[in-house]
């Protein structure tokens, strides 16, 4: 590949550059690259900054209301978002956008547990009042025991003695109580009986009574039941998951970034059930929604959502990425500790973030699929930055840089230069942060 001048690709990018001024018409550009495509994955830079936050909203409202989307699929546990979905489409108990966001507890809780996040569970069901009704729903795996729990609360319902069965093989797992963690040292370092046979038997169980289950009370009973699998299915990954982390023989990551993309896929054909045609919007870490094809840990031998959904969906995905150069985020110091504001340093020499600053400090989108010029030049290995919950600006070339290959990770970049740190909403009594390190750490995407 010939090297191309900076100079040169400040230029392309400058006349390329289609600026965001905060008027409703900004991403018009941005719809008409998305087409008629199914899947929209709109990344974020970080997992504490505002503009991420509302910009997606603000695109995924125009996507429900414009291209008929059926879905918001969030990295976020399955029976959390699950009490959103149930407050947005009118359902549930809760009164008010912050109660159906209260039940995410675990850390970090300003994730999914912030300003931006009520306005727009608010929206979307006074929007579902009176249109197509559009869901909320979480695709990550840590929720193997809440989960759980939901399963043998749905058979309750239904099949009370299924739900003896699911007890009984769930049962596998009390001795740890709820530390997940402590079952997977035992299971995956202490060589412990697995539970894999029981979650394994418990799903194949549950799909064996599809047909009585999700067919008695019409649309009601199909989302439940289609609940209450997807819940079945987290358990089986998260066993894995949790197992797998203290064995070192599985990349955690990858098992992770599976369970996700077979979650949009099952969400996907149980919508085509129901509309014919699945449309869902992503909302996820950069990390999780750039094509891993195009950064350097693909030389470790790891995949990740993006790169899962182009190769089975193709043409029908788009991926969208954010960057920014500086500002604040919100983010910790180490995992389970208190959340704070952090100042966010300016990009790094040889990083897109100083490469897109110097261009235009300003805020603009890059269609990077249709302007081939522009791909040309943003396809040279750069330094890309991915903040997570946890930010350590002292070793954050080591924490938080990767390289990658921004024309080949994404389809269009939105570069919102300067960034402000999201607002959480206020902490509850009942609060409770597990102890528990993940194998993201220490950048927690």
């Amino acid at each position: 590949m010939a090297v191309l001048s900076d100079q040169d690709t400040l230029q392309v990018i400058r006349n390329s550059a289609q600026p965001l001024r905060g008027s409703p018409s900004d991403y018009d550009p941005l719809l008409a690259m998305i087409g008629d495509a199914n899947f929209v994955l709109l990344g974020e830079a970080s997992h504490g900054t505002h503009e991420f936050y509302q910009v997606r909203a603000e695109i995924t409202k125009r996507l429900i209301q414009e291209k008929g989307f059926q879905a918001v699929a969030v990295e976020a546990d399955w029976p959390d978002a699950n009490r959103v979905h149930r407050y947005v489409m009118n359902r549930g108990n809760d009164q008010s956008p912050a109660q159906a966001l209260s039940s995410f507890l675990r850390f970090p809780v300003w994730m999914w547990r912030n300003r931006v996040l009520e306005q727009f569970a608010g929206w979307l069901r006074d929007y579902n009042r009176d249109h197509t009704p559009a869901g909320f729903y979480g695709i990550d795996l840590y929720s193997l025991n809440e989960s759980r729990y939901e399963v043998v609360r749905y058979l309750e319902k239904v099949d009370p003695e299924a739900a003896r069965r699911a007890r009984s093989r769930y049962a596998c797992f009390d001795q740890y109580g709820d530390d997940e963690q402590a079952y997977g040292m035992a299971a995956g370092f202490r060589d412990a009986e697995s539970c894999e046979d029981e979650v394994v038997q418990q799903l194949v169980d549950l799909r064996r009574r599809a047909l009585e289950y999700a067919h008695r009370d019409g649309q009601v009973a199909e989302d439940e039941f289609f609940s209450a699998e997807q819940n079945a299915r987290v358990v089986q990954n998260a066993e894995e998951y949790y197992r797998a982390m203290f064995r070192g023989r599985v990349n955690t990551w990858n098992l992770r970034d599976r369970h996700m993309a077979e979650t949009l896929h099952a969400l996907a054909a149980h919508l085509d059930q129901r509309f014919g045609r699945g449309k869902i919007v992503v909302w996820a870490h950069n990390s999780h929604l750039g094509d891993a094809r195009a950064t350097e840990v693909a030389d470790r031998g790891e995949w990740n959502v993006g790169q899962l959904v182009r190769e089975r969906y193709g043409d029908q995905s788009r991926l969208i990425g954010f960057t920014t150069y500086t500002g604040t985020v919100t983010a910790a110091d180490d995992w389970g500790t208190p959340h704070e504001t952090k100042r966010v340093r300016p990009g790094m020499s040889g990083s897109y973030e100083l490469l897109l600053h110097e261009a235009s400090p300003t805020n603009f989108l890059l269609n990077l699929r249709d302007d081939q010029p522009l791909a040309a030049h943003l396809r040279q290995p750069r330094l890309e930055r991915a903040i997570g919950v946890i930010y350590r600006p002292e070793t954050e070339r080591y924490s938080h840089y990767f390289k990658a290959r921004l024309a080949d990770q994404f389809d269009a970049v939105l570069h919102l230069d300067e960034t402000h740190a999201i607002e959480p909403l206020p902490h509850t009594e009942e609060e409770q942060i597990p102890e528990e390190t993940p194998e993201t750490f220490p950048s927690g995407v």
